[in-house]
Formats: structure tokens, C-alpha cells, sequence
């Protein structure tokens, strides 16, 4: 399975930019968001399951951030608005065939893609 990320860029404080994911290969029964900035650990952002029904989100982007997987397809996006500087990070975009919905550990996704950079602005 290769999964391929586009979409991150420079905003300033408030913008909004949509992140996209394309997974080839088998179906992943999860696809999620993790986002890695300078010095720290990855951390979970948001996940979906295959239906595109459900969504899991950090606390840090609850109500600023929507993912959405159309048609129950290995393409997955990630809406991202009010952006602050705090969400500068490397995206990275992952699946996996048979994780658990709510499992918020980079350890139990399988497949990786390879980042995409967002900066937001002050």
C-alpha cells in the first residue's frame, strides 16, 4: 500500500487549507492524520473508518478541523480551519487494514506517507 499526501502549505493565523490523501493497494479499514512539529513526539489529529460515518478527533482540533473519506474509498481529507501557529507541523497521512477505529497510536497504523509541510503564521 503506497499513500500519497498533498495539499499543505503557508497560512497565516485564521486561514484555512485542505489536506488530501490517496492510498493504493487494499483497502484500509482506517485512515487518519498524525502531524509531527520540531522537537516533538507525532501526535494523533483525526481518523475515519472505512463507511466515512465515523470520526475521531483530538481535543487540540475538535471543531476546527473536519475529515472526510467520500464513497468508502482510500482517499481521505482533512479540512483545516481557524489554523494557528500552534498546528505548524509535518501532516502525515496513514492507514491501516485492521487497527482499532479509536486506536490514537502512531504504533498501530501500518502504512505511511511521506508528509506534507503546513506553517501557519503569526
Amino acid at each position: 500500500v503506497q499513500l500519497q499526501a498533498s495539499g499543505g502549505g503557508l497560512v497565516q493565523t485564521g486561514g484555512s487549507l485542505k489536506l488530501s490523501c490517496a492510498a493504493s493497494g487494499r483497502p484500509l479499514h482506517v485512515m487518519g492524520w498524525f502531524r509531527q512539529a520540531p522537537g516533538k513526539e507525532r501526535e494523533f489529529v483525526a481518523a475515519v473508518n472505512l463507511s466515512g460515518r465515523r470520526a475521531d478527533y483530538a481535543d487540540s482540533v475538535q471543531g476546527r478541523f473536519t475529515i472526510s473519506r467520500p464513497n468508502a474509498k482510500n482517499t481521505v481529507f482533512l479540512q483545516m480551519n481557524s489554523l494557528k501557529p500552534d498546528d505548524t507541523a509535518v501532516y502525515y497521512c496513514t492507514g491501516d487494514p485492521a487497527t482499532s477505529f479509536y486506536n490514537r497510536s502512531p504504533g498501530g497504523y501500518s502504512y505511511w506517507g511521506q508528509g506534507t509541510q503546513v506553517t501557519v503564521s503569526s
